[in-house]
């Protein structure tokens, strides 16, 4: 098990994928083939969801599919795991989020979260946006963790790959090989709206379990080594090196 450290978040939420009934859906939606054989099939592209989910506002039922477009919003001790295209996500509970249509309705364009948290892994492809009130991020292929504070303020986590960090006219770009983190601030510190931050309430795990599901592997594993988890995303911590938002930003 990877190093992790929590803030506001419990060990077994984030140990989520450890639980032997989401171990068996994860078996089971490769076993059937995964999301190609679930639409030729007309199956749901719903890996596992446990307690209250609202689907467009209505309580979800087994076997619903989510697409694009839709609302979603999970209770308490609730969480919602789902493919679409060549994406995968985990909705933690107590979130609610939109999911936007891209050029198909089996690409995503944009996750717009009101509150809550979501582990993403997105395959190449065209531009998607993950944007909550203090912070948008542009994704190319990556994966990436994003949680809305109670207070608003926005953590986000470029596990790896290149991610366009922005907030009021301020912008970042993020090109990680292991947890690179971020705060959008609700208020400016020393300046910034965009300030470092650590990595915090998500595993290297998580990130792995979600990249099988779409036929995906993350960057340490293609590598075969980890780095320091100490949100700067570097595989060797280097002397000199600088997180970006300790750099001047870019307008």
């Amino acid at each position: 098990m990877s190093q992790h450290s929590l803030q506001g978040r419990s060990e077994e939420e984030v140990l989520w994928f450890q639980r032997r009934q989401t171990l068996q859906a994860a078996a089971a939606w490769t076993a059937l083939g995964g999301l190609p054989a679930a639409m030729a099939q007309q199956r749901s592209n719903v890996v596992e969801f446990v307690g209250d989910v609202l689907l467009n506002g209505q309580r979800m039922r087994p076997q619903q599919t989510v697409q694009t477009g839709d609302d979603l919003q999970t209770g308490p001790a609730s969480r919602l795991v789902f493919v679409i295209g060549n994406a995968a996500f985990h909705v933690r509970q107590n979130s609610r989020l939109s999911v936007g249509r891209g050029t198909t309705i089996n690409t995503v364009s944009l996750l717009r979260m009101l509150t809550g948290a979501v582990v993403s892994v997105f395959g190449r492809g065209s531009s998607r946006t993950i944007a909550t009130p203090t912070l948008t991020a542009g994704i190319r292929g990556t994966g990436v963790y994003t949680e809305v504070m109670p207070d608003q303020r926005t953590y986000f986590c470029n596990c790896y790959g290149i991610v366009d960090v922005a907030t009021r006219g301020e912008r970042t770009l993020s090109e990680s090989s292991y947890h690179q983190s971020f705060w959008g601030e609700v208020d400016p510190k020393g300046g910034r709206v965009i300030t470092p931050a650590d990595a915090i309430n998500h595993t290297d795990e998580e990130l792995e379990f979600l990249a099988r599901l779409i036929n995906q592997r993350t960057a340490w594993q293609i590598a075969g080594k980890k780095g320091v988890k100490d949100g700067k995303g570097y595989m060797e911590d280097k002397p000199g090196q600088m997180h970006p938002a300790m750099m001047p930003p870019a307008r």
